[in-house]
């Protein structure tokens, strides 16, 4: 059978989930349709969801229509978790958008659909909520045009609109598929006006290839609840919408999602992009290699997975969310791997707040459990003050905080409080700085020799580690002990936060050479150990820092506001107020559009006061855009661990802990 990797994404409440739960049990899948308000539905797994009636963590879940086998990912639709959203695009062959025929076009809804066109996702659109008091048709399809996209073809008709008896025909008005489809095909638009007979089926493939493209959008009405109109978007969903392609090889897939099964094994969800892939092959991924254990495909009962499908893999103990999974045959030597097509960017987490446990005595289990969650979203990084015995985690939004608390009070039983949610800043070095610490002289009172020049490295480009001294000027343990502290010291710079673009080198190097007594085993008092340079390293490389100079750098949002053209003067007033660059309002007669950048601790702020400011109407959208550095008092950051600049102390510590 042939196979479609279908996503279902909305706007909160529109009515997703409850359309997943149609969709399985028309397709047999299920005896009765779930209800998001009794917690019986098949995809919203976490309480939180449950409790919420939102969706938060993607789902996969198989049925049939016809000859196509369906691997349906309900996705998330709340902005907190937009990189869940993203992640899920990535596998996506195509994908139905859902919005209420009540409330219309909403904020998060035009963020998806942006979403979908620039990543040329093939989309249907969905009205659902054609039973609720309130609904429209012409309303919503207006809505539609204006805010979504004018490409878009009703498919029927919908009738008692508002009552539990609201229906939809499958009834195409010719006139305007004709309209969309010659706006977007010249050809077509050519034969038209030639008064060439242009017959259904021509029309037909029209749409099947414009829908295929990306670049019209097909429209259907219905109720999730009643199931009014969705035989029609099965329909559509078999007839319109594209095929997962079937490359034979080479083995390339992406994993985008991890969940731990109840021995607390790893499970990876891949999507396989070609090849294929089969239980004790061995797979790399990121910097590992490991042998798939077991294997699972969704929607048949095949032990081997190939092109196109999704499949559960057991036995890849180091795999993380986002990795690239390929075959180890086919990479050889030195020779350049395969690059697939669907590479993931993730922009980073701006926010961060300390968590802690209620009992003390869940303070052990509770990092365990932070580390499992962590493992299952590469956007929670964790942060340990040992200092002060704090964790921190990262964040997108506040709601994450609900679901972090509710996972760990569910699933580990856990009682979790946060402290006041932070800005996470960056830092950048100026120029080049240098120090040098010699073995066996004053005040050094390590067995090593360390020297390092610390330079600016170009945005995004990470650390680099380069030696000036040869390789074999000392054992190359202590020169890899050297690199690696580098890297884990540049975690906290001169301010506290993180560097993460650097060029490092390494100037000088020495040690003592292994020596004993005579009859004598190993004399650590006399002889360099790994530990005299890992000890040493942060001593020079902050010296070096501070010499070259640093800045501290804060997250910087794009953002871009339609309101109401009335309000645009109080809302340039709350920018301003708020640190925000916005660039040349594009004033309309009744709908003005702002754009421009805002920083990233101030965007919660703006969310709260959108409403009073343009009575209800305005619409933000806002993503992570980029660093810049801060104006004003410079921000620190408590460090986790004793301040290599600060000498005595650090020595001190080092003492007592050896």
């Amino acid at each position: 059978m042939e196979v479609l990797n279908l996503g279902i994404l909305a706007h909160v409440d529109a009515g997703k989930t409850s359309l997943t739960e149609r969709l399985l049990y028309t397709a047999g899948v299920i005896d009765e349709v779930g209800s998001v308000d009794d917690g019986s539905t098949q995809t919203d797994s976490l309480a939180l969801e449950r409790q919420r009636g939102i969706t938060i963590k993607s789902a996969v879940v198989s049925f049939a229509i016809g000859d196509v086998t369906v691997n349906l990912i309900d996705t998330p639709g709340h902005p907190d978790f937009i990189a869940e959203v993203e992640r899920a695009l990535s596998v996506l062959d195509g994908a139905v958008l859902v919005i209420s025929a009540v409330e219309g076009v909403q904020a998060q809804t035009r963020v998806l659909m942006r979403t979908l066109q620039r990543l040329r996702i093939p989309t249907l659109i969905f009205v659902n909520k054609l039973d609720r008091s309130g609904a429209q048709y012409d309303g919503v399809l207006r809505q539609i045009a204006a805010k979504l996209t004018p490409a878009i073809v009703p498919m029927g008709e919908a009738t008692h609109l508002g009552t539990p008896q609201a229906t939809f025909k499958p009834i195409v008005q010719e006139n305007t598929l004709l309209e969309v489809l010659t706006e977007q095909d010249e050809d077509l638009l050519a034969r038209y006006v030639d008064d060439e007979p242009l017959s259904p089926d021509t029309l037909h493939h029209a749409l099947t290839t414009q829908t295929h493209q990306a670049r019209v959008h097909p429209v259907y009405f219905g109720s999730a609840i009643t199931g009014a109109g969705t035989d029609t978007l099965s329909d559509g969903i078999r007839d319109l919408l594209p095929r997962a392609r079937t490359d034979a090889t080479p083995l390339d897939g992406s994993v985008f999602k991890v969940e731990r099964g109840p021995a607390g094994e790893k499970i990876a969800y891949v999507r396989l992009f070609s090849g294929t892939a089969d239980v004790r092959d061995r797979v790399r991924f990121g910097e590992h290699e490991a042998k798939v254990t077991a294997l699972q495909v969704f929607g048949t009962s095949a032990r081997t997975a190939g092109a196109g499908q999704i499949a559960k893999l057991w036995g890849l103990a180091e795999v993380h969310i986002g990795d690239r999974i390929t075959d180890v045959r086919n990479i050889s030597g030195t020779e350049r791997p395969f690059v697939s097509a669907h590479q993931e960017y993730f922009a980073p987490p701006t926010l961060e707040t300390v968590i802690s446990a209620r009992r003390p005595s869940d303070k052990g289990n509770l990092r365990v459990a932070l580390t499992q969650l962590a493992e299952q979203d590469p956007l929670i990084n964790l942060r340990q003050d040992d200092l002060r015995q704090e964790t921190y985690v990262s964040l997108y939004g506040e709601v994450q905080k609900e679901v972090i608390e509710t996972t760990l009070a569910t699933e580990f039983g856990i009682e979790v409080d946060f402290r006041e949610t932070t800005t996470i800043c960056i830092e950048r070095i100026v120029g080049a700085g240098a120090a040098v610490e010699f073995n066996k002289k004053d005040p050094n009172p390590f067995l090593a020799t360390v020297g390092l020049r610390v330079e600016p490295a170009p945005l995004n480009a990470g650390v680099s580690f380069e030696l000036e001294v040869e390789l074999g000027s000392m054992p190359y343990a202590f020169i890899k002990a050297v690199e690696e502290t580098v890297r884990e010291t540049l975690h906290q710079g001169v301010h506290g936060w993180q560097i993460p673009d650097a060029h490092v080198v390494m100037t000088h190097s020495g040690y003592s050479a292994r020596q004993s007594h005579a009859h004598a085993v190993f004399d650590k008092s006399m002889s360099s150990t790994a530990g005299d340079f890992r000890n040493l390293t942060p001593l020079v490389l902050m010296t070096a820092l501070q010499e070259a100079g640093t800045t501290v750098h804060e997250p910087m949002h794009h953002f871009q506001l339609e309101i109401p053209t009335d309000t645009t003067r109080a809302v340039l007033a709350a920018l301003a107020r708020l640190r925000a660059i916005p660039q040349v309002p594009a004033l309309a007669a009744e709908t003005s559009t702002l754009e421009g950048e805002i920083p990233a601790a101030a965007v919660y702020e703006l969310e709260q006061q959108l409403a009073a400011l343009t009575r209800g109407e305005g619409v933000l959208e806002s993503a992570f855009e980029r660093y810049q550095p801060v104006t004003g008092p410079i921000p620190d950051r408590s460090r986790t661990d004793h301040d290599p600049l600060n000498r005595r102390e650090y020595l001190l510590h080092i003492q007592r802990r050896v």
